[in-house]
C-alpha cells in the first residue's frame, strides 16, 4: 500500500508551520510543501529588517519540519476531482490531502502613470518578498527621497527602515490616521509623532492619485494636486487573498477561501489556512491566526487530535521595529456599548496606552512605547480572565498622564 500524500502549496509562515507542527506530532505521510519562490520558507514580519541589515536573509528562514520541499515550483491548477496539482513546469503531481496556504498579494492601486509602455515605472516597490526586498535595497543606495503609499503597518515599517538608509522619507495615508485598522486615533497620532522624530513626515487623509515620470518616477501627486518630489515609491496599500488557484478550481470562495471550523474548504481533502483562508467570514491576515489554523489543521491531519477544530481567533497586532514599537488587540473604539476606557499618556516616555473594560474582563487595547505588560494583558485577553480590581496597575508607570 503506498504512503498518504498530503501536499502543502504556499511556503510561507502557514505552511511552513502546518509541515514543522505535522513533525512535531509524528504524523505519517509523504509531505511535500510547494513554493513558488525559490527561497526557502521564510518570516515575512521581519523584511523591513532585512532592508536595514539587520538580518541577513537567510536568518529570518522558517523551520518546517523537512518535508520534501520544492521551491522554485508554482502550483498552477488544481484538479479536486483527480487529486492531482499541475505546477508552471507542466508537471503534475498527485495527492490524497492538499492544504492550500497560498498567502496573499500586494493591492495596487489605481494610480495613472503607474505603467510605463506596459511596464511598471521604474522606482515603483511593493514590499512583499526577499526579492523586493533585494530591489528595494539596491534602489535606496542610489536615492535620497522615498515616498510610502500606505499608513498600514507595513508602510510604518518600510518608511522606518528606508529612514534608517539614510532617505528623507514622506508617507501618504488615506485615512484620518496611521494604522487605523488596529490602532484608534490618539495611537495613531502618537505613532506619528514617533516617525517625525525619525525623520518621516506623514500625510493622513491625503490619496495618492498619479505617478509622474516618463521612464522613472520622480514625483507623487496627491488628490489635491500637490506633489512629492522623489527617486523612489513604495506602495503599501493592503493585501488579497490569493485565491485564484481555488476559484479555478471551482472551489467556494468570497474574500478568502472559504473554511468551515475543520479548515476544510467545499471540496474533499482540500484545506485552507493563513492570508488565503475566510472562516466565518473574516480573513484574518495576521501571523497569530495563521499559526493556529497551522496548529490546528496539523493536529487533526496528523491523528494526534483528530477532532480538532478551529474556533476563530483573538488576534494580536504587533510591531517592534527599531524605536516604534506598539501592540493592539481587540475592540478599541471609545464608544462601544457597555465598556468602560483607560487611558494613558507618558510624554517623557513617548508612550501610550489603552484598556477596553466590559466588567472585569479586558475586551481590547492598545500599547504603543512601552510594551512592558504586553505579556500579562494579551494572556488576560486570550483567555478571557478577570482582571484586578484596580486593572489601572496594570499599566500605570510614573510620571504617566491619565486623561
Amino acid at each position: 500500500m503506498s504512503a498518504r500524500r498530503i501536499a502543502v502549496v504556499g511556503a510561507g509562515l502557514a505552511g511552513a508551520r502546518f509541515c514543522q507542527r505535522f513533525k512535531e506530532l509524528d504524523g505519517k505521510a509523504e509531505l511535500t510543501l510547494y513554493g513558488a519562490e525559490a527561497r526557502p520558507a521564510y518570516n515575512r514580519v521581519l523584511l523591513a529588517d532585512v532592508l536595514t541589515g539587520r538580518y541577513a536573509p537567510e536568518a529570518i528562514t522558517l523551520p518546517c519540519g523537512e518535508p520534501e520541499v520544492r521551491t522554485g515550483n508554482e502550483v498552477v491548477g488544481l484538479d479536486p476531482v483527480g487529486h492531482t496539482l499541475l505546477l508552471a513546469t507542466g508537471e503534475r503531481a498527485e495527492y490524497d490531502e492538499v492544504v492550500l496556504a497560498t498567502g496573499a498579494n500586494p493591492l495596487l492601486p489605481p494610480l495613472r502613470g503607474l505603467y510605463a509602455h506596459g511596464t511598471p515605472l521604474a522606482g515603483v516597490h511593493s514590499f512583499r518578498t526577499l526579492s523586493d526586498c533585494s530591489r528595494l535595497a539596491e534602489d535606496a543606495v542610489r536615492s535620497r527621497r522615498a515616498v510610502v503609499i500606505g499608513g498600514g503597518v507595513l508602510g510604518v515599517s518600510a518608511a522606518r527602515a528606508l529612514a534608517a538608509l539614510g532617505l528623507s522619507v514622506e508617507v501618504v495615508h488615506q485615512a484620518p490616521h496611521l494604522v487605523e485598522r488596529h490602532l484608534d486615533e490618539q495611537a495613531g497620532a502618537a505613532l506619528r509623532s514617533a516617525l517625525q522624530a525619525l525623520g518621516v513626515l506623514v500625510y493622513p487623509g491625503n490619496r495618492a492619485r498619479a505617478l509622474h515620470g516618463e521612464h522613472r518616477v520622480t514625483a507623487v501627486e496627491l488628490a489635491n494636486g500637490y506633489l512629492l518630489d522623489t527617486d523612489l515609491v513604495v506602495i503599501a496599500c493592503g493585501v488579497r487573498p490569493r485565491t485564484g488557484l481555488a476559484h479555478a478550481a471551482g472551489l467556494a470562495v468570497r474574500r478568502g477561501v472559504v473554511v468551515d471550523d475543520r479548515l476544510a474548504t467545499s471540496a474533499d481533502g482540500v484545506y485552507a489556512i493563513g492570508d488565503c483562508a475566510e472562516h466565518r467570514g473574516t480573513v484574518h491576515g495576521l501571523a497569530g491566526p495563521a499559526c493556529e489554523q497551522a496548529d490546528v489543521l496539523a493536529a487533526r491531519l496528523s491523528g494526534a487530535e483528530p477532532g480538532a477544530t478551529y474556533a476563530g481567533s483573538r488576534p494580536l497586532s504587533r510591531l517592534t521595529a527599531g524605536p516604534l514599537e506598539y501592540a493592539a488587540f481587540g475592540e478599541v473604539g471609545d464608544d462601544l456599548p457597555g465598556t468602560d476606557v483607560l487611558r494613558l499618556a507618558d510624554a517623557t516616555r513617548g508612550s501610550y496606552k489603552k484598556l477596553v473594560l466590559r466588567g472585569d474582563r479586558l475586551v481590547g487595547g492598545v500599547l504603543l512605547g512601552d510594551l512592558a505588560t504586553v505579556g500579562d494583558l494579551t494572556r488576560a485577553y486570550e483567555r478571557d480572565e478577570p482582571l484586578p480590581a484596580d486593572p489601572l496597575q496594570l499599566i500605570v508607570t510614573q510620571g504617566a498622564a491619565q486623561w
